[in-house]
């Protein structure tokens, strides 16, 4: 009897005889035992490789470039639930965007801002969806469309993060509107600076120059 774990980087093989009658029973559960955890240890080690990769077995679709073309978020369902998730290019790994996907409301159609300081979705928890805006500096979001009648999709939020343009059918068409955020809102960062270092508190590249 053979059992294969294979991997993009581990391959195991273990091979088992024939075990004298006396000693099988005795030796059933310990093998079984050792078995699974060597086919759970290499379904995670697949699960993690998965997941640590921009491209999966899953589905991956919806893409939003920032407009620096530095940050991807685009929706999966490689976590077993419908997320947005954002891929930093450069570093060629993923951001960690904490409170933006909840398990009472399913996010679709993102769109992110010049440094993904912002991200534009919507969000649908009770049927009808809405228009959300995520602000990686504070990890918070709130909602747009509150109290909006009609239905909407496809938001697109402008490179400062101040405008989000979107497709409305309150006219019982498929209509644009814009919603302007208004001028004391802190717009995102265009000069080359991340916000991570607006986090940090680093100055920017021109600052630094």
């Amino acid at each position: 009897m053979i059992f294969h774990c294979q991997s993009q980087r581990l391959k195991m093989k273990i091979q088992t005889f024939p075990i004298p009658s006396i000693f099988r029973f005795l030796h059933l559960g310990t093998l079984s035992l050792a078995i699974s955890s060597l086919l759970i240890s290499c379904r995670s080690y697949n699960s993690l490789n998965v997941n640590m990769a921009l491209n999966s077995l899953y589905t991956d679709e919806q893409p939003a470039l920032s407009g620096n073309g530095r940050f991807l978020a685009f929706v999966s369902n490689r976590n077993g639930k419908r997320n947005i998730l954002l891929y930093d290019l450069q570093q060629q790994q993923f951001v960690d965007i904490p409170r933006l996907n909840r398990r009472d409301a399913i996010a679709e159609s993102p769109s992110i801002s010049n440094n993904a300081r912002y991200i534009v979705y919507t969000a649908s928890d009770a049927g009808r969806p809405e228009i959300e805006l995520y602000d990686r500096l504070t990890n918070r979001w709130q909602v747009l469309t509150l109290g909006y009648r009609g239905w909407l999709r496809n938001p697109s939020i402008s490179a400062d993060g101040r405008y989000i343009v979107f497709e409305s059918g309150r006219r019982g068409q498929w209509d644009l509107e814009v919603i302007d955020r208004g001028p004391l809102i802190e717009l995102d960062i265009v000069d080359g600076s991340s916000v991570e270092s607006e986090i940090l508190g680093l100055p920017s590249l021109e600052e630094s120059n």
